[in-house]
């Protein structure tokens, strides 16, 4: 199972200060260096959400990233003309769709596949004709795994925020969603990924899950490099995952 890494909330804390001058020789925190220090710890790949907001990164930050980190990008983005363009233009190796909304504080579930299919499979078309490998970023919902199948899309990512967020029999039942979810796209040749919520201490319920490909953490490992460093937060989550079985 890979990790990518998640280095949103690295330019979250740059932003606090550096928001009108984002160009400041001393704006810090580095999206770069995060991503240096991940691949340093053992990252799979490097996640990165330019919103239309750009509340954390900036189009400059996905370029940079793009072109001197060795490690392969993926780049999550809203099913907007605007964010399509970047994309063509950054040209990461993965693409990701997900919902997006100016309210949230974060993404907040998955995005409506069933319901937007026209646009999301023109999207994915569009992404893929220039090389970008494309993943849906989704709820643990069968209509959705089945209208992400139709939309011609590579790779799923399954939404674990419910997963994240539940407590006792809720947590059996968010599993269960998951497993019956990954056996889905599995079976319909999907990828299966996972993402959001996912941190050092529930991270252990999810090996329950069958094919799992990759898990995206960000928020987890950008809050525990505080204290031990980025490069070591990292090499400590892939250390948690070794566990997790063959599928």
């Amino acid at each position: 199972m890979l990790l990518g890494v998640n280095i949103d909330h690295v330019a979250t804390l740059r932003q606090a200060r550096y928001a009108l001058l984002p160009d400041s020789p001393n704006a810090e925190p580095s999206p770069l260096q995060a991503a240096l220090d991940a691949r340093d710890g053992g990252a799979d790949s490097i996640t990165i959400h330019v919103r239309g907001d750009r509340r954390h990164m900036q189009d400059r930050d996905a370029f940079e990233v793009r072109k001197l980190c060795p490690l392969p990008v993926n780049l999550e983005m809203g099913v907007t003309a605007e964010m399509t363009k970047l994309a063509l233009e950054v040209r990461p190796d993965f693409a990701c769709l997900v919902p997006e909304t100016r309210e949230e504080v974060t993404t907040e579930g998955g995005l409506d596949v069933a319901g937007r299919l026209a646009e999301v499979k023109a999207c994915v078309a569009m992404l893929q004709d220039h090389g970008i490998r494309v993943s849906l970023f989704i709820d643990p919902d069968l209509h959705q795994i089945e209208a992400a199948a139709a939309s011609g899309a590579e790779m799923i990512e399954l939404h674990t925020g419910c997963f994240a967020n539940a407590m006792d029999g809720a947590m059996e039942r968010e599993i269960g969603r998951l497993i019956e979810g990954a056996k889905a796209g599995h079976a319909a040749g999907i990828q299966v990924n996972a993402g959001h919520g996912i941190n050092y201490s529930n991270i252990y319920r999810l090996f329950v899950v069958p094919h799992l490909a990759e898990l995206n953490i960000g928020h987890s490992i950008v809050a525990r490099a505080m204290r031990v460093g980025f490069t070591e937060a990292v090499r400590e989550m892939k250390e948690l995952m070794v566990a997790y079985p063959d599928a």
